[in-house]
């Protein structure tokens, strides 16, 4: 299960930087992202027996739970891509990657989780690295300040993606949840980018190249991984480590988009990494079967 974690986070650390090379809007970006991955999921979900048995099975409230989760990562996409285009890809990336803050809280709160001192001491050690990268954006503008606050914002919303995620998977099969949570996602940003007065054709070669990547590599590979781990993980854990989201995220916006990192996201980085590796081993039971 482990190796599935690693191809997640890689899957996920190209993301930003596709988006960042998309000439589009951020809603539009989002809505083909789910629209398209939306379609070969629900392709392969009706034609099983098992889903479709789940799907007639469904009940009111878990129905409710699906449009909430969708609405919250459709929200989260269209507020994470704003982010990028107001601060670097690192910093973006660094700050959505916040969400265990909001998962650990949830953890604790509703599925009774517990945590040790060190996984306690790691998760604060990689919060003290997202703040730093976030304090270095303060100094160099306010614009910059504001694509770091849209960042943590949107990490808020992936962890109620990822809260819910946890709760539904003790019943449902990846597929049946995935197909139902972005369905109503893209529905959402479909809406969105209708009132919003945005086109949905007339777009660049290159950027619908960036999009199918962003769908099959960052969607598909990531996002939806992840998604089916829970059956096994807690969101906690999944949520600690795409905190490395964010290292590979430094490097490939270093290599692709010669952005330059900082001493400040250096040391940033480096604080995330010694958390998530503190985290880790301390569960190192749960993360080996």
């Amino acid at each position: 299960m482990a190796v599935f974690l690693f191809i997640g986070v890689m899957a996920l650390s190209a993301s930003a930087i596709f988006v960042k090379l998309a000439d589009a809007p951020s809603s539009i970006i989002a809505f083909y992202r789910i629209f398209i991955s939306f379609l070969f999921i629900s392709v392969i979900t009706v034609s099983r027996k098992s889903a479709r048995k789940e799907i007639k099975s469904l009940t009111k409230k878990e129905i409710i739970l699906s449009i909430i989760s969708g609405f919250s990562l459709a929200l989260h996409y269209f507020l994470w891509f704003q982010s990028l285009n107001l601060t670097s890809v690192a910093s973006s990336a660094v700050i959505v990657t916040l969400q265990p803050l909001f998962v650990f809280i949830a953890g604790h709160f509703f599925f009774k989780e517990k945590y040790s001192k060190i996984a306690i001491l790691g998760f604060i050690i990689a919060v003290m690295g997202s703040v730093i990268i976030g304090l270095g954006d303060f100094q160099i503008s306010s614009k910059a300040l504001i694509g770091d606050f849209l960042a943590f914002i949107s990490a808020g919303l992936i962890s109620i993606y990822f809260i819910i995620g946890q709760y539904a998977r003790k019943r449902l099969s990846a597929l049946t949840w995935i197909s139902l949570t972005y369905f109503s996602a893209f529905i959402f940003l479909g809406i969105l980018s209708y009132t919003m007065g945005i086109s949905f054709i007339g777009y660049s070669l290159n950027t619908w190249i960036n999009i199918l990547a962003i769908t099959f590599i960052s969607t598909m590979l990531g996002q939806v991984i992840f998604t089916w781990l829970l059956k096994y993980f807690s969101a906690s854990i999944i949520s600690m480590a795409i905190l490395g989201e964010a290292a590979g995220t430094c490097i490939l916006g270093y290599f692709i988009l010669h952005e330059t990192i900082s001493f400040k996201q250096f040391a940033g980085i480096s604080f995330i990494l010694t958390g998530i590796g503190l985290f880790l081993y301390e569960n190192k039971k749960n993360i080996s079967n």
